[in-house]
């Protein structure tokens, strides 16, 4: 599974490892986390995330 940056504060949403403060279990891939999920570091949604290259 792909990683995905947080384009503002360079935070690394990790599908193995998952958001486990916020309900994300580990194996979510990105494109499974809920639509109101957001950066849990600067609070921003999804749509300012990157794949990781």
């Amino acid at each position: 599974m792909e990683k995905w940056v947080c384009e503002p504060c360079g935070y690394v949403y990790d599908p193995e490892v998952g958001d486990p403060d916020n309900g994300i279990e580990p194996g979510t891939a990105f494109e499974d986390l809920p639509d109101d999920w957001v950066c849990p570091v600067c609070g921003v949604d999804k749509t300012l995330f990157e794949k990781e290259s």
